[in-house]
């Protein structure tokens, strides 16, 4: 994460993911917000995982900013929020994408792809619970299921067929 720069544009960021058996149709939702501005965007895999989708969501809502900007995200993902926070993913970088016990680290394409957008961000993950009734992760879930349910979805380029 970049060091504290008191210049960059506060951006707010809500994510989802989605999938319809795991693995199976899979999609994402992104809500941006920055100050009296908004944006959704999402997309979706015809096979693919929820934590690729959970992913996937943080990764296209930043690559949306054209500039380096502080980000708050707010995802209904542990598995993002604890291995960001709690130090995992640079650890499983650090140890050749292994986890404990020579595990092989799952969804490295995209890890490699968070872990590049938040060297340009400030990034801030914080963990919100799912359907719980916060407005913008409930449309986040609608778009992601939307998008999950579209015809002529594309192939997941990452997915290896493991359900991680």
């Amino acid at each position: 994460m970049m060091l504290q720069n008191r210049s960059l544009k506060e951006v707010v960021m809500y994510t989802d993911g989605a999938c319809l058996g795991n693995p199976g149709r899979g999609g994402y939702g992104v809500v941006l917000l920055y100050g009296k501005f908004r944006k959704e965007i999402s997309g979706g895999y015809r096979l693919t995982t929820n934590n690729r989708m959970e992913l996937m969501a943080v990764i296209s809502g930043l690559m949306q900013l054209k500039e380096p900007c502080r980000v708050t995200v707010y995802v209904d993902s542990q598995y993002v929020v604890n291995a960001v926070n709690k130090g995992w993913v640079k650890n499983w970088k650090k140890n050749g994408w292994k986890r404990s016990g020579n595990k092989k680290v799952a969804n490295v394409d995209l890890w490699e792809k968070l872990l590049k957008l938040c060297e340009r961000h400030e990034v801030s993950f914080v963990w919100l619970k799912g359907h719980d009734g916060d407005p913008h992760n409930e449309r986040c879930d609608e778009l992601s299921r939307e998008a999950a349910m579209k015809n002529n979805l594309p192939e997941d380029p990452g997915f290896l067929g493991n359900v991680d």
